[in-house]
């Protein structure tokens, strides 16, 4: 029974294994195929290439941008904002779930006022927050840190408010406290909701570094978006926007790391 159990487990072990290299494979092929067609549809001129751009247009803007090395100043300016508004939009978010968890009080008078900022048009604030901030680097940052930081609060506190009841009951009949609680039971239990929340922020806080380099930047990729469209440069545009989406995918891969890591020890 032993080893036809070992046998079994080790066929599924395989078969997950070939699995995800099958889900790996189809991925870049699927990737290979769009770009292919792409590229043949611009070649035949089946599309306007200097509306939709084309892979090999956007192939030599790229080696353009890195042998001039603007690509790596504007990306480096909009990466340490977008982290800057990450780490502080995250930090502060879970800092004031834990204070409105803490005491019910406050949870009931300012959990409305948080779910009304969630719903709000952060680029509404944009304006404000120039006048407030000023038209440097702090603005763009506090704009990430406005978007990540609402979506941080409301993720953790509703993870915090749905912990097993039943064990904090068990806790409360030890005469725990409710630091001890907290340290003991709601905040391992909510790892996996953090780690989820560090996920979502990947994507608000680079969300957030963006708009605000569109309103007051004069560097970074989000000022490039802006200089391309006005100048009619869509090849710099889909560059940018590429360039964009591998920034965020490496750091989003970056915390799925971080995640299992993390969710192992808890």
């Amino acid at each position: 029974m032993k080893n036809t159990f070992t046998r079994e487990h080790l066929l599924f072990l395989r078969a997950q294994k070939t699995r995800k290299i099958l889900v790996h494979v189809t991925q870049i092929g699927v990737l290979i195929v769009a770009l292919a067609l792409w590229e043949l549809a611009a070649q035949l001129e089946w599309i306007d290439s200097f509306i939709t751009s084309s892979p090999s247009r956007i192939w030599n803007t790229l080696i353009e941008l890195i042998g001039n090395g603007t690509l790596w100043h504007h990306a480096a300016v909009s990466t340490l904002e977008t982290l800057a508004g990450f780490v502080i939009g995250t930090v502060l978010g879970y800092l004031i779930a834990v204070i409105l968890w803490w005491n019910n009080f406050l949870k009931d008078v300012f959990e409305p006022y948080v779910v009304v900022l969630n719903s709000l048009p952060k680029i509404a604030l944009g304006p404000i927050i120039i006048i407030w901030a000023g038209t440097g680097k702090a603005s763009i940052i506090t704009m990430a840190v406005l978007i990540s930081v609402v979506i941080t609060t409301i993720t953790i506190l509703n993870g915090f408010l749905e912990t097993d009841k039943e064990k904090a009951l068990l806790l409360r009949s030890m005469r725990a406290n409710r630091f001890q609680i907290f340290t003991k039971l709601v905040a391992p239990a909510n790892v996996p909701t953090l780690m989820a929340t560090l996920k979502i922020n990947v994507g608000m806080a680079w969300i957030g570094s963006i708009m605000g380099e569109y309103l007051v930047s004069k560097e970074g990729l989000g000022y490039l978006l802006v200089y391309g469209s006005q100048v009619f440069r869509l090849d710099l545009v889909m560059t940018c926007t590429i360039v964009l989406c591998v920034l965020a995918g490496v750091m989003y891969a970056i915390v799925s790391i971080l995640e299992k890591i993390v969710v192992k020890k808890f």
